[in-house]
């Protein structure tokens, strides 16, 4: 088995079950540390001992890569992959068969942790037909948001990865299709967060609220429904701010009038996301059903920060099954023509 692939398959399942980082990026170090060598070059490192003594490389991943080059799958591999090849939740399989793409994902560029091409590769593994690349905005520093200059820059990147792989040199295209998108802050203001002329170009924008998240809840209305009524706005992303559990503490969601909010929503064409990550769980239960009296569309997104997260969009089928979201009402069931013409400024 290839010793590259065998470590950032074993990255991915680390990430699609939460384990801690530090364990998934050593499994991806490794095989970046890895990676430049070629095949009789790496076999000779394994062979005199000086593999080990590589930077980046450790002893469970040094094993791995022995076991790999001797031919067989990784004992630490195999084990992965029994226990991945169990669900992640004991619901909503027929309607998590149903989703056709992911309109939210993130890469290195902003706050994941993956090269772009890795997380096109994972979506096309896990049989995504379409995945939106949606790294952050210019204001959330934080998350390394993209400047104008750096979106435009990555758009050149997301069309050769269209037309012939990561670099444009493959000569066929790559399934699945890669989308150009962002995730834009919905400012104080209720302004979006990047040049409307650059807004313009991408095929999604979720629009999003990541700070003042405990603002009164007319503020946040206001703000929310300035976001909603950018034509440019395609989903309105994790609506509440909340989080419920994980390495970052909880969080309780944000103050506003959800009827007023997804009766906008409904009247804009806005999707109301279905926010797949375990720690948001958001919409809670409540406003997903709000959003369905209102007549909202839905968007089933992971929000993916890795590769393995591709796959929480199980966590979010199951929420949206126990709801009763219809899956004509989820766009991230529709085939990519027909979610493209509706996402388009004038669809």
């Amino acid at each position: 088995m290839d010793a590259v692939a065998a470590l950032s398959e074993i990255a991915f399942w680390l990430e699609r079950s939460r384990a801690a980082t530090f364990k998934v990026q050593a499994f991806r170090k490794a095989a970046a540390a890895i990676g430049p060598l070629e095949p009789a070059e790496l076999a000779a490192r394994a062979r005199t001992g000086r593999l080990k003594s590589m930077k980046g490389i450790g002893d469970r991943t040094h094993q791995v890569i022995q076991e790999a080059l001797a031919g067989g799958v990784p004992e630490y591999l195999a084990d992965l992959r029994d226990k991945g090849a169990q669900p992640l939740v004991s619901g909503g399989h027929e309607l998590r068969q149903a989703l056709r793409g992911d309109l939210h994902s993130h890469s290195d560029w902003s706050d994941g942790g993956s090269p772009i091409d890795l997380m096109v590769a994972a979506a096309g593994i896990l049989g995504r037909e379409y995945l939106a690349l949606t790294d952050h905005s210019p204001n959330l520093t934080i998350a390394n948001g993209l400047s104008a200059e750096r979106l435009t820059e990555q758009l050149e990147v997301v069309a050769a990865i269209n037309t012939g792989g990561p670099d444009g040199s493959a000569g066929k295209k790559v399934p699945p299709r890669l989308l150009a998108g962002i995730e834009v802050d919905i400012l104080e203001d209720g302004s979006l967060d990047q040049a409307p002329e650059l807004l313009d170009r991408l095929d999604i924008v979720v629009a999003s609220v990541h700070s003042k998240l405990r603002a009164d809840g007319k503020t946040m209305t206001r703000r929310m429904l300035g976001g909603i009524r950018d034509p440019h706005t395609n989903v309105l992303g994790h609506c509440t701010g909340r989080l419920v559990e994980g390495s970052r503490g909880t969080r309780p969601p944000s103050d506003f009038d959800a009827k007023e909010v997804f009766a906008a929503c409904a009247e804009y064409g806005v999707a109301v996301e279905i926010n797949s990550r375990p720690e948001r769980q958001d919409p809670p239960d409540a406003l997903i059903q709000l959003a369905l009296d209102a007549g909202c569309l839905f968007s089933i997104d992971s929000d993916a920060h890795a590769p393995g997260q591709l796959d929480f969009l199980q966590y979010g089928a199951e929420r949206a099954a126990s709801n009763g979201v219809p899956a004509e009402r989820i766009i991230t069931t529709w085939p990519l023509a027909e979610l493209l013409a509706w996402a388009a400024p004038d669809g």
